[in-house]
């Protein structure tokens, strides 16, 4: 018997969910379909460029699991974007992530929050220092 899946954590649902080639009227296209979750992957991996190790921490999952999700959605946008095809981003397993973003420096350990999106802090805002890890909270 097949295990369930685990919701896998995002940081919120896109703004924009559906992209086309120009000039291609839809009903001459084909569409993949790329789920929150496996875009969320792209995000954490390729935009921000967290560590699979990171990012799967950051969605809730393995480090191996975070690579099959991300291989995944990489081989649905390259089929899109030499293909020709429309991608529609939608469903998945996953939850938002409501808890906080709590980070933490190595050196001074200051403690502070960061807002949802916008990736990894590069330094410590108090001494600049360059080695941060994320502090979880239990709910």
């Amino acid at each position: 018997m097949v295990r369930p899946r685990k919701n896998r954590r995002v940081a919120f649902d896109p703004d924009v969910s559906y992209f086309k080639p120009r000039g291609i009227p839809m009903i001459e296209l084909e569409e993949v379909c790329l789920t929150v979750d496996e875009c969320e992957s792209i995000r954490l991996a390729d935009l921000i460029g967290m560590s699979h190790e990171e990012a799967g921490s950051s969605m809730g999952v393995s480090r191996a699991t975070f690579g099959r999700i991300v291989q995944q959605a990489r081989k649905i946008i390259a089929d899109a974007l030499i293909n020709g095809k429309a991608i529609n981003i939608e469903g998945g397993n996953y939850k938002i992530n409501e808890e906080k973003r709590i980070f933490m420096c190595c050196k001074c350990n200051k403690q502070w929050e960061e807002p949802r999106g916008t990736g990894r802090p590069h330094y410590c805002p108090s001494c600049n220092h360059e080695k941060l890890f994320r502090v979880w909270e239990k709910k």
